[in-house]
């Protein structure tokens, strides 16, 4: 059976990991220009596709209406 200083000594570890890994995951948003959310394309704000394309406009034609006979 483990000691009560092997137990405090893996609790130790267990947090000084989960510590570690927190400022890992805070480093990597800090670096993703996005941070960290999204699929990774940089979309810049009012342009409409990637590469700077326009979007397409789509012409949409009235719905027949039926007349009552």
């Amino acid at each position: 059976m483990a000691t009560t200083f092997q137990k405090r000594q893996k609790e130790m570890k267990r947090q000084e990991k989960a510590r570690a890994k927190a400022e890992r995951r805070m480093q990597k948003k800090t670096d993703d220009p996005n941070g960290g959310a999204g699929d990774g394309i940089a979309w810049e704000e009012g342009i409409g596709t990637p590469n700077g394309l326009p979007a397409p406009e789509f012409e949409f034609d009235e719905p027949e209406t039926e007349t009552a006979s």
